[in-house]
């Protein structure tokens, strides 16, 4: 038996647990320093090389000396006010290397860390606000899309957790609410929709949220959202696993369409197949050792134009994915979320997440007034355990943590 095999990769293992945080502190952190760059006329694409140089040094630091795997588990990506899907152009194609932020736009920044295959990915939206208005309050129809975005992420992780996990009073209460069974796909859905258009907004159509294993962002299970063209979900979330939990909201009908552009993010597949090119398999041969089978862009790689020519048969022969790059039908603006989480017996740790929302600075006359809704976003996400405060009263702290105790103490800052 092989030493890999023998590893536990599952979160009843400390270290597993661990080394998520670990990739998500390096994903919190490079986000922060990449949506501090997103300015009025800033180049996307200087945007995105920036972000994965950082990525790269940040990940650098830690496990040093380890005979584990690390890095980035998906590239930067800077996608404009329209665009759904993670953007990032190549210094190559003229066009789109020009592409610049424009001012009160809304851009999604994506970006991940690895560390042992064990990846976390966040996403977040925000205004691209003129240097006059820093911190200015947003309004109108800017305002709908910020508000109903955030409160459709916190009612879709609150219908993420397993019936009964965090359910309080007595323990028939909690007995009763283990009993129920989760909510189907289509009720998911339901009262996501009638939440956005409490703001007068449209879920993105088929968007995705994914259980996350070892070298794999897209696992057994997933849940679709507003589901198009006989696209369903498989599967729901239980305790022990790890998802990446997406949200899109249009102010326009949420409905997608694919631009004729060059699609630059890829993946490798599961796919074997013996290329006969030699720019294929050396341009393969490059992308298994770098990103092994998470997400990247073709100007990580080290010849661009080469790896623009050696990338075409591996797409023929799916061996690599090609992700297309997907716009709202409308061109109208889109925001988006997504957030890593960890479901164990406490409830839902947000391992990398965005930001939450300043709420106070966004002004509309909207709200949400449908009484099923209110409850379950005042629902809590984690059980409270009071672990800090019983630490305090230990004279000596244990050498070892398990993975449920480490989860407590970040649980109860939920």
């Amino acid at each position: 038996m092989t030493d890999e095999a023998a590893i536990d990769y599952t979160l009843n293992n400390p270290d597993t647990l661990t080394k998520y945080k670990t990739a998500a502190q390096i994903s919190h952190k490079v986000l922060e320093l990449v949506t501090s760059w997103c300015v009025e006329g800033a180049k996307v694409i200087s945007i995105c090389q920036r972000g994965d140089k950082l990525l790269e040094e940040e990940v650098g630091k830690v496990y040093k000396g380890k005979k584990i795997t690390k890095g980035i588990s998906h590239p930067t990506t800077v996608s404009p006010s329209s665009f759904i899907t993670p953007y990032t152009p190549l210094s190559t194609d003229a066009d789109e290397a020009s592409t610049s932020l424009k001012a009160n736009e809304a851009i999604k920044v994506q970006l991940g860390a690895q560390i042992d295959g064990l990846g976390t990915i966040v996403c977040d939206t925000i205004l691209v606000q003129p240097d006059q208005n820093k911190g200015a309050e947003t309004s109108g129809r800017e305002a709908d899309l910020m508000l109903a975005t955030y409160y459709a992420n916190e009612l879709l992780l609150r219908l993420m957790i397993p019936p009964g996990l965090v359910a309080s009073g007595s323990e028939e209460d909690k007995k009763k609410a283990s009993a129920e069974k989760p909510p189907s796909q289509a009720k998911i859905t339901h009262l996501l929709e009638k939440l956005v258009k409490s703001y007068d907004c449209n879920l993105v159509e088929g968007t995705t949220s994914w259980l996350f294993e070892r070298n794999e962002i897209e696992g057994k299970k997933k849940i679709v959202l507003a589901p198009a063209d006989g696209s369903k979900g498989e599967g729901s979330p239980e305790v022990g696993e790890v998802w990446g939990v997406e949200i899109g909201v249009s102010l326009g009908t949420g409905k997608v369409k694919t631009l004729d552009c060059r699609p630059t993010l890829h993946r490798r597949t599961t796919v074997t197949y013996q290329l006969k090119r030699p720019s294929s398999r050396q341009t393969l041969s490059e992308i298994v050792k770098k990103f092994g089978t998470f997400p990247f862009s073709l100007r990580q790689l080290d010849d661009e134009r080469a790896a623009k020519v050696g990338v075409v048969e591996c797409v023929r022969a799916n061996v690599l994915r090609q992700y297309e790059v997907v716009v709202d039908k409308d061109m109208a603006p889109v925001a988006r979320l997504l957030t890593t989480i960890a479901l164990t017996r406490n409830g839902l740790t947000r391992l990398s997440a965005p930001p939450t929302l300043d709420i106070s600075k966004c002004r509309t006359e909207k709200k949400i007034t449908d009484e099923e809704i209110l409850k379950i976003l005042q629902q809590p996400v984690a059980r409270s355990t009071g672990a800090k405060a019983k630490n305090k009263k230990k004279k000596k702290k244990p050498a070892k943590k398990t993975a449920e105790e480490d989860d407590e103490e970040s649980s109860s800052d939920e």
